[in-house]
């Protein structure tokens, strides 16, 4: 079997027993699908499934039984046990070919959903600090940051919400701040002019 997965492409990390496998989970690197053998010396694949799937903080294992164990009752065992998929002995290559692929696919989208949830919680993460209660400079409207830090509004909300602005002026500036200077610079103009 391990020379067969190997020549379909996969990394192989075989053990001996059920204590040696779970500490292979364990590991920080540990392998995302796991052939078990249901009869392991040490510990039998039920439990070593049992204990994978109680590993705390670990990302999915797609757990595949096998065993020469074929009986109903024994299928639903390894079912709830935490088992992912069943495979009987002798393993026809084609059947567990199809069945590690399979095992492969949802690893893969479980991992595309893993990402995807990490992008909404970071997007989250950001829409919440937007929320927050803002200490802002009541005259030059700058938001103040870690300490004594003061940082423009459009700075801020640009770095904090991946935002991009476009500056103009509003009406009532317009007639408070820039005609009064567009007044101011035509009787300058006047002035030298004469």
């Amino acid at each position: 079997m391990q020379a067969q997965l190997r020549r379909w492409g996969h990394e192989v990390a075989a053990v001996a027993d059920g204590p040696a496998g779970l500490a292979a989970m364990e590991e920080a690197d540990s392998p995302r699908l796991a052939i078990l053998d249901w009869m392991l010396p040490g510990m039998d694949g039920l439990e070593l499934c049992r204990r994978i799937r109680g590993l705390p903080e670990k990302p999915y294992v797609y757990i595949v039984m096998l065993t020469s164990k074929n009986r109903e009752e024994e299928i639903v065992a390894a079912f709830e046990a935490g088992a992912d998929d069943f495979l009987s002995k002798p393993a026809h290559p084609g059947e567990m070919r199809a069945r590690v692929e399979a095992g492969i696919r949802l690893v893969g989208l479980q991992m595309t959903l893993t990402e995807r949830v990490e992008d909404l919680e970071r997007a989250l993460a950001h829409i919440k600090t937007l929320q927050e209660l803002l200490p802002i400079c009541c005259y030059c409207k700058r938001i103040r940051q870690d300490k004594d830090y003061w940082e423009q509004l459009d700075v801020y909300l640009a770095k904090q919400g991946e935002v991009q602005f476009s500056h103009g002026v509003c009406p009532e500036c317009y007639e408070k701040h820039v005609v009064p200077g567009l007044e101011a610079a035509r009787a300058a103009s006047k002035l030298n002019a004469s």
